[in-house]
């Protein structure tokens, strides 16, 4: 699986952002996808997954109620939506892919995208 993540940029704290993860190679549907962050510094952090099929979903308690994953299987794309940001948002953003089941564990993915910058600025 190839993974092409966009979307990041810079905005002001309270603004949003909705980044994108484009799919190819093997079948999208097939694939927990997951975003990941990773802040200056920091060690990569688990930020949200979706099932398969869309109807589950994980956040990591720092995002729940501000994020929300979703997927188009029919585009090969899982967006992540991002609303009332806060300067500790700042990371470069990771889309991941993995079979079977829903995880938080960075580990546990197989297939990584580039990454995309977020900078949210107070």
């Amino acid at each position: 699986v190839q993974l092409q993540a966009s979307g990041g940029g810079l905005v002001q704290a309270g603004g949003s952002l909705r980044l994108s993860c484009a799919a190819s190679g093997r079948t999208f549907s097939d694939n927990v996808m997951g975003w990941f962050r990773q802040a200056s510094g920091q060690e990569r952090q688990f930020v949200t997954a979706i099932s398969q099929s869309g109807g589950r979903t994980y956040y990591a308690d720092s995002v729940k109620g501000r994020f929300t994953i979703s997927r188009d299987n029919a585009k090969n794309t899982v967006y992540l939506q991002m609303n009332s940001l806060k300067p500790e948002d700042t990371a470069v953003y990771y889309c991941a892919a993995k079979s079977y089941v829903l995880s938080t564990y960075e580990r546990q993915y197989d297939y990584w995208g580039q990454g995309t910058q977020v900078t949210v600025s107070s």
